[in-house]
């Protein structure tokens, strides 16, 4: 397929799947025309770069471990293919997840709380 229909397909736009191919996400074949002529799991892999991206790691990390991922969730990188810096790079963005999960949940919890407060009976709306 070529670049528009791709694009259409993930709604991702034309610009960011050529800037994909610049960082080596993404390796399109040329046809005689120059064309770039994408195969159909290129919807699946655009998807899972923008899951991985949207997740928080950066086009570097994703390159590192794009050619190990199987599909959405799995992960199986033979061991010998993470280097130490691979490994703390994923760690030191596992331990950033953490912290946002932490911080969230501790609003959520303040939030609920002064909703119970405000409407202690369930279900009363409160002041407009």
């Amino acid at each position: 397929m070529r670049i528009g229909e791709l694009s259409r397909r993930t709604d991702v736009p034309t610009r960011l799947l050529r800037y994909y191919e610049e960082q080596g996400l993404l390796s399109p074949e040329r046809t005689g025309n120059g064309y770039r002529s994408y195969p159909e799991s290129s919807v699946a892999d655009v998807r899972q770069i923008r899951g991985l991206l949207d997740s928080g790691l950066t086009t570097e990390m994703i390159r590192v471990i794009l050619p190990y991922l199987s599909g959405p969730g799995e992960l199986h990188p033979p061991a010998e293919c993470v280097t130490p810096r691979t490994a703390a790079l994923l760690q030191d963005h596992i331990d950033r997840i953490q912290t946002r999960i932490d911080c969230l949940a501790r609003n959520r919890d303040r939030l609920s709380g002064y909703l119970a407060a405000v409407r202690p009976e369930a279900g009363t709306p409160g002041p407009p």
